[in-house]
């Protein structure tokens, strides 16, 4: 499969009527009303303020740390992205049929302000593609929750599948890109 057949799987997604907002360094929002001081709560709430965190050997504005699948009821399954692309494609786990499951992030925000970040992903089953989820996540936070889904379930619906997720934000930098599958089966 190429590269332009998996770009063009997530396909365009703008909003229509929404501009991207101009582009602000760190430093500018650090500035930016100095002597208000319910701004500056607002902006240490948004990690804005906080200073000496960023790695300044890595020079990713965002680090993706983990992806976990929230299920009631049950420890989190935790895919730690921190790893190689290809150790990624080799992790796979299974997903109950018909279960409600949520997708957490966590991931850090360095160097600069990051505007408008989403997750993106494309599910596939024997090379068709059977889902798209595209997730808002915002600007700033350390942590994202995803709204509940629902995994498929009955015999068709069972099998093995293949996904491709993507963090990218208003600016259309890619900040993290992978594969991944899981299973759904009748049970855990």
């Amino acid at each position: 499969m190429s590269h332009q057949h998996d770009d063009d799987d997530f396909g365009p997604n703008e909003t229509t009527g929404y501009k991207v907002g101009q582009k602000k360094s760190l430093n500018d929002y650090q500035n930016l009303d100095a002597d208000d001081e319910a701004l500056r709560r607002w902006k240490e709430s948004l990690g804005v303020a906080s200073t000496g965190v960023s790695k300044l050997d890595d020079p990713h504005n965002v680090v993706v740390l983990q992806l976990a699948l929230e299920v009631a009821g049950r420890p989190d399954v935790i895919l730690d992205l921190t790893k190689s692309e290809e150790e990624l494609k080799k992790h796979s786990f299974t997903i109950k049929e018909g279960v409600e499951y949520r997708l957490k992030v966590l991931f850090k925000v360095q160097h600069e302000v990051v505007s408008g970040l989403k997750y993106r992903q494309v599910v596939k089953r024997h090379g068709v593609k059977v889902d798209s989820s595209d997730e808002m996540i915002g600007s700033y936070a350390a942590n994202a929750n995803f709204t509940v889904e629902e995994a498929p379930s009955g015999m068709l619906a069972r099998g093995h599948y293949e996904a491709k997720s993507k963090f990218i934000d208003d600016d259309k930098t890619v900040h993290k890109e992978w594969s991944w599958s899981f299973d759904i089966k009748k049970d855990w």
